[in-house]
């Protein structure tokens, strides 16, 4: 039995907007608009830290004289701690109050970049990103929930656009600022000129935000919480591992060892959660996947959010090693994507709430197939101009395929599975980010050293590793475009959410 409440080839669901008719196109109440913007901010500040480190990742490798392989936890340990943390927030947002959460979520930020900002070796800076993700982990899901729970279903669309803006828009200055700050200062500035921004945040927030609807006692289970971080964890730290032994390192543990120690995990994760969740009590209520349209829509995020993090690894990499740029560079060569794909997400939500999502998905796919296949013609005399154009062709891709996807997803689901449907999509979108980014310097690092042994020079052989991976990317948009045929309106599109008078 499906979650949606109505068939999908009614008027509602080919794309009618219904919902125009009902008490819900009142608007955005002022209370929530309040939390919105207050959470946006806060939001800003973290996707802009998440963002700096990608032109970072060389200077870094100068740094503290490190491989491409090892420097890449600091973008892989950020987003392997979000999977861990993530699972939990459909069960801390539901038994803790929205200020209580956005509060500590920001406080343990706001820490970690303190610890950034001050650390002396590598490894206190890959603990700093730790705790700066488990922050970053509980507040996207509160913003997503929130947004789902609180604003009127035809105005989602929009909504969520507007919410595309922020996150757009801080990927597309990160690279440029820290590039900047990397030219002009040391590198502890990219943390240091973060932290008035996170502490004003969470100033803001803790004296304007309120308690949007009423906490409830959920039962913490701690067994399906060593099962989640186990599994996601040795997942990744065995894809990211393959990387270092390719690079002729020695890893910890055996990368296939811990590969089928979190797949067993993981196995016993799913197992436990189809239990708990016939008393309600689930970590994680596995139930959303009853929609076929969140299903379909979270096949096409992981697939984009695989090819989109393991490219954007690469491609400082290819400008900076290959090509010769400064980070400063770099950051202008990718600023006009971020650009682009913020300053067209309210025009991509307004489409979606009056064609719904597939209009927008299909051609989004089939831009993001092309901008891969772009990307894999890049060599050692391809023109900067070139490198833009195709950024920025991913980037307005994205904006087609993210907005109308993460808005159907959850928006096919009942209410009282908002928390655990924006648990497991952010999830489930961290971790996909996580294998792409782990999976593309692996399929770098083999195609490199591979040159190298046939007698290539290091620049000739960076290149040919990066058209490797590149290509990998290429064939994994494939699986998007074929996904893109079947996505669908949501169904419960028209239920109006709760306090939308």
């Amino acid at each position: 039995m499906s979650v949606d409440q109505r068939p999908a080839d009614t008027p509602e669901a080919a794309g009618t907007p219904a919902a125009d008719e009902t008490p819900a196109s009142a608007g955005v109440p002022a209370q929530i608009k309040l939390v919105l913007g207050v959470l946006l901010v806060a939001a800003f500040v973290m996707i802009l830290n998440e963002t700096i480190m990608g032109v970072a990742l060389p200077e870094l490798m100068e740094q503290f004289s490190l491989t491409a392989s090892t420097v890449q936890w600091l973008t892989t340990a950020f987003m392997l701690t979000m999977a861990v943390v993530i699972p939990m927030t459909g069960l801390i947002l539901q038994r803790f109050t929205t200020r209580t959460v956005f509060i500590a979520a920001m406080t343990l930020f706001t820490a970690g970049t303190v610890l950034a900002a001050a650390a002396p070796v590598f490894g206190v800076l890959v603990a700093a990103r730790v705790i700066q993700a488990s922050g970053t982990a509980v507040m996207l899901p509160l913003l997503m929930t929130t947004v789902m729970t609180f604003v009127p279903a035809d105005r989602r669309g929009r909504t969520i656009g507007f919410i595309t803006i922020v996150i757009a828009v801080a990927p597309a200055i990160g690279p440029t600022f820290s590039g900047f700050i990397l030219e002009n200062l040391p590198w502890q500035w990219m943390f240091l000129s973060v932290l008035p921004i996170a502490v004003l945040g969470l100033i803001l927030g803790a004296v304007k935000i309120q308690n949007l609807g009423e906490p409830r006692p959920v039962k913490f289970d701690l067994l399906s919480a060593l099962l989640s971080a186990i599994a996601f964890g040795g997942l990744i730290y065995g894809l990211s591992s393959l990387g270092e032994a390719a690079a002729g390192h020695e890893p910890f543990v055996e990368p296939w060892m811990a590969i089928a120690a979190g797949a067993l995990s993981l196995g016993l994760f799913v197992f436990r959660q189809l239990r708990l969740q016939r008393t309600d009590s689930a970590l994680m209520d596995l139930r959303v996947f009853l929609s076929r349209t969140f299903t379909v829509g979270i096949v096409m995020l992981l697939v984009s959010m695989a090819a989109l993090f393991g490219s954007l690894i690469l491609l400082p990499m290819y400008l900076q090693d290959v090509l010769a740029l400064s980070t400063f560079q770099t950051g202008l060569v990718v600023l006009p994507g971020g650009l682009a794909m913020g300053l067209t997400g309210p025009t991509i939500g307004r489409l979606y709430d009056r064609l719904g999502p597939r209009p927008l998905v299909i051609p989004g796919s089939f831009g993001l197939l092309g901008a891969l296949g772009g990307l894999t013609m890049l060599g050692q005399t391809s023109p900067v101009w070139f490198v833009v154009v195709i950024h920025v062709l991913m980037s307005l891709s994205l904006s087609l395929l993210m907005t109308p996807l993460m808005t159907s997803s959850l928006g096919s689901l009942n209410m009282e599975l908002y928390s655990h449907g924006s648990a497991v999509l952010s999830t489930l979108q961290q971790f996909a980010g996580a294998v792409g980014t782990a999976v593309f310097i692996t399929l770098m690092t083999t195609g490199a050293t591979a040159s190298l042994e046939a007698g290539a020079d290091a620049v000739t052989a960076t290149s040919d590793g990066i058209h490797t991976a590149f290509l990998w990317g290429a064939g994994m948009a494939v699986i998007a475009v074929a996904a893109g045929f079947f996505v669908r309106r949501p169904a419960t599109d028209g239920q109006e959410p709760a306090l939308a008078h």
